[in-house]
């Protein structure tokens, strides 16, 4: 019994952090002194003037003195709390409008005191994986922050890129999809695409959305702080840099292939990955967000069109090199045809190592959930632990658990992959690699 009303959501006004005990004594002291008025006012009345003999009923009379203060209190406090409750929910109904999931007000706005108050974590990447990874953070902080790679040139984005000059809006549409508050309704609105109309055909909702917004707000980087206001999305998305870049690579073959689409048709070994222009500056609120964070999130996403198109430019690199941050490199569940035949977790982080630099990854995050194959038509294979030789890595902790999204092999659980991160920031995951509920995890500690 206790229990359940120790769990009633109205005593989570009276929770630590929700500013809001403070202003209820405030009230209560106002009160107090407003009854104390009038009863000095009632006090004199009665001393003074002969009443009718209706009030002596009125007033509770036949009462004794200590019965009738009682009654009057507990009526006050009824009709106190009860206006406070109306008079709030009816204020920050327009401000916080919960969502279904949220429940009342009170747990709505509880939800956002935590959240605002929970670790910065900033997350690297693109594409749906990066996507994936907002989805499941955002119910762990508010403080998040989104790199996002701007190389895309294929389909909707590379036709606007080509005809308005702007940077890759692809997947920055897909980040403020997954952190938009509406964010069922939002992420079917900006990810919808025309399927027919002169011009329109095969162009999403959300680009064009961000078109226009750069429009009219005289640039992207207002484009995207205006389309984050009118959202109201839970974090800050920034792009690695706002200049035009082109994603290139040179093959096992020594040849040269221009574009992020083109690398990903090519269907080739990449041997070199590297930017047209290559010295091209960061975010400066990137870098900031970087070398300001708890925790650092690379990946998952296409590896070498997704992942490591931030990591080339030399501002986050600079940035990563410099963070004492926790930095965390979420190796894909499955590979990715054209990109990562055949790769195992080892050869992820030797691509990475070997493009961009060693030392960046502290932390790297395997699935162990795999799966006996995939289906043929995904030309794709699970990406599995291969314990690499003692000399190859320093200082990398390999943890291995279940990450997996069951509907879909192919990609990571949301809700499984944010709470394993939440877990490595907060320390819980002990030195064999086990946390509480979560037997199947393994660490491999891998050291020069």
């Amino acid at each position: 019994m206790l229990g359940r009303i120790r769990q009633h959501s109205a005593l989570k006004w009276l929770y630590p952090g929700m500013h809001i005990k403070r202003w209820l004594a405030l009230l209560m002291l106002g009160v107090v002194l407003m009854s104390l008025g009038i009863a000095y006012v009632l006090r004199e009345a009665y001393l003074t003037y002969t009443l009718p003999g209706e009030f002596y009923y009125i007033t509770l009379q036949f009462i004794p003195h200590w019965g009738r203060g009682a009654i009057f209190m507990c009526i006050a406090l009824l009709t106190v709390a009860l206006s406070v409750y109306k008079l709030n929910q009816s204020l920050l109904w327009a401000i916080v409008r919960p969502q279904p999931s949220d429940g009342p007000m009170v747990q709505a706005i509880y939800n956002r005191r935590i959240l605002s108050r929970g670790p910065k974590v900033v997350a690297i990447g693109g594409g749906t994986g990066l996507s994936n990874l907002l989805r499941g953070l955002k119910d762990y902080t508010s403080n998040l922050t989104a790199i996002v790679t701007v190389a895309d040139d294929g389909g909707s984005t590379g036709r606007l890129r080509r005809e308005f000059g702007i940077v890759a809006p692809g997947d920055i549409r897909q980040c403020i999809a997954a952190l938009a508050e509406e964010e069922p309704l939002m992420s079917r609105l900006f990810q919808y695409r025309f399927r027919e109309g002169t011009g329109l055909e095969g162009h999403s909702f959300g680009n064009l959305f961000l078109v226009a917004m750069t429009e009219v707000s005289g640039n992207f980087e207002g484009a995207i702080l205006e389309a984050s206001r009118v959202l109201n999305v839970r974090g800050a998305i920034l792009p690695s840099t706002l200049e035009n870049v082109t994603l290139s690579a040179r093959t096992l073959e020594d040849e040269y292939v221009y574009g992020e689409h083109n690398i990903t048709e090519q269907g080739g070994a990449i041997q070199e990955l590297f930017l047209n222009p290559p010295n091209v500056e960061a975010h400066p609120d990137a870098v900031h967000a970087i070398l300001d964070a708890d925790v650092i999130v690379i990946g998952p996403g296409s590896l070498y069109t997704s992942v490591m198109p931030n990591l080339l430019v030399p501002g986050i690199r600079k940035a990563l090199e410099t963070t004492t941050a926790q930095t965390v490199f979420v190796c894909n569940v499955a590979t990715q045809h054209g990109e990562t035949d055949g790769f195992t977790v080892s050869d992820h982080l030797r691509a990475i190592e070997t493009n961009v630099g060693a030392g960046l990854i502290n932390t790297v995050l395997a699935n162990n959930n795999i799966a006996p194959e995939l289906p043929e038509a995904w030309h794709s294979t699970p990406v599995a632990v291969r314990r690499p030789d003692a000399a190859t890595y320093s200082n990398v902790r390999i943890v291995e658990c279940d990450l997996v999204a069951e509907e879909n092999r192919y990609r990571h659980d949301p809700a499984k992959l944010a709470a394993t991160i939440m877990r490595l920031y907060d320390g819980k995951q002990s030195p064999n690699g086990r946390s509480p509920g979560q037997a199947n995890e393994s660490t491999v500690l891998v050291s020069r």
